[in-house]
C-alpha cells in the first residue's frame, strides 16, 4: 500500500473484524502506526447465525485471540551450488532415515524423532527413505505422498529449513533431502 492511496478491493467487514483481531497483537516501530490503524471506532464482528453452544465458543475464541500467532520459520530449497555437492558426492550426509514399508502413524512418529535428534547433534543434512511406494506400478505411494506435507507442518517447520527430492543416486523420486535448522540456544543462532 501507497501512502497517497489504497490498492486493491475495500476490506468485507469479516475481512476488518480478523485485521482488527491481528494487529492488536502487534507493536509498531516508534513514532509508526501498523497499516489500516485509522481513527475509526472499532466495529462489531459480523452477525452469525445462532450456534448451538454460543457459551462455549465465545470462551474459546477469546482465548484464541488472546494467544499470540505462532511464529513458524518459512522453508527454503537447496540451493543450486549444494545440489550439485550432494549429485557429485562432495557433501556428506549426516544421517539417513528408511520409513517405507511403515504404517502413515509409524512413519510420522520415527520421522518427527529422527530430525529432533538430528537438530539435537547439530546435523545440517540427512536424507529421507520414503519409497516410491504403489508396488508393481499401481501408483503413487503414501508415504512419497505424506512426507513433504508433514514437513511442511509447524511441528516440524522448527527443525527443517527446507527439503527437496534427492538425486537419483540416493534414491531419487523416493527419498529426500532435508536440510536441518540448527536449535535456538537460549536466543541466539
Amino acid at each position: 500500500m501507497s501512502k497517497g492511496g489504497k490498492r486493491g478491493r475495500p476490506l468485507s467487514p469479516e475481512e476488518k473484524h480478523l485485521w482488527q483481531k491481528v494487529t492488536r497483537t502487534l507493536t509498531p516501530l516508534p513514532g509508526r502506526s501498523l497499516p489500516g490503524d485509522e481513527a475509526e471506532e472499532p466495529q462489531a464482528p459480523p452477525a452469525r447465525e445462532p450456534e448451538e453452544k454460543p457459551a462455549v465458543k465465545r470462551t474459546q475464541t477469546s482465548a484464541a485471540a488472546l494467544r499470540p500467532p505462532p511464529c513458524v520459520p518459512a522453508l527454503a530449497p537447496l540451493d543450486r551450488r549444494m545440489r550439485q555437492k550432494l549429485a557429485r558426492g562432495k557433501t556428506d550426509i549426516d544421517a539417513r532415515i528408511d520409513l517405507h514399508g511403515m504404517t502413515q502413524d509409524r512413519a510420522f512418529g520415527q520421522l518427527r524423532m529422527f530430525l529432533a535428534n538430528a537438530q539435537l547433534h547439530r546435523m545440517r543434512l540427512v536424507l529421507v527413505i520414503t519409497g516410491k511406494g504403489g508396488g508393481q506400478g499401481k501408483g503413487e505411494g503414501v508415504l512419497k505422498r505424506m512426507v513433504p506435507l508433514w514437513l511442511e507442518r509447524p511441528e516440524f517447520r522448527n527443525m527443517v529449513i527446507g527439503f527437496e527430492q534427492a538425486h537419483v543416486g540416493h534414491g531419487g523420486a523416493g527419498a529426500l533431502y532435508v536440510r536441518i535448522r540448527r536449535a535456538d540456544r537460549g536466543g541466539r543462532r
